[in-house]
């Protein structure tokens, strides 16, 4: 991996915590992921600067609706060793965190939802590696190719 930028989608649940939630506080952290995969992702691979597309997930049109910026290095979720949390983990503790989280700060809402039904059908041009249009795939956070990112964009 070079110093150059990265790219990533990140889902969120929309009545859970949705752009417009991003665009209000700004800042936010990424909480709760509880994949290692995804949370490898977070720790091994995102650096501050890189860019999101945020990607509402579970709703009537789950889709691309806005971009963001990692704006922290990755650093323990807090939420794993609160036992008042949905994503408490009483195998995790503050000398061995399991748990990790990056903070999110808005850039901006895109003009229109490039929803998931229209992302499928430019699966030729986004390549197999397409994380979202894989069969199977449940990942929250995944890398984007540089192509990818701009050609996603470009559909707005």
């Amino acid at each position: 991996m070079t110093a150059r930028r990265r790219y990533w989608l990140m889902k969120s649940e929309p009545d859970a915590f949705s752009i417009d939630d991003l665009e209000r506080v700004g800042t936010e952290p990424w909480n709760g992921v509880r994949n290692y995969q995804a949370r490898n992702f977070m720790r091994d691979g995102m650096k501050v600067g890189d860019g999101v597309l945020f990607y509402h997930s579970n709703c009537a049109t789950p889709g691309i609706v806005g971009t963001a910026t990692i704006a922290s290095e990755a650093y323990p979720d807090e939420t794993q060793f609160d036992p008042r949390s949905d994503y408490y983990d009483p195998k995790s503790t503050r000398e061995e965190p399991r748990w990790l989280l990056v903070d999110v700060a808005f850039e901006r809402k895109l003009a229109r939802t490039i929803a998931l039904d229209e992302i499928k059908r430019h699966a030729d041009r986004l390549g197999e590696e397409f994380a979202l249009i894989r069969r199977g795939n449940r990942l929250s956070v995944f890398p984007v190719s540089a192509a990818q990112w701009k050609y996603l964009l470009s559909l707005e």
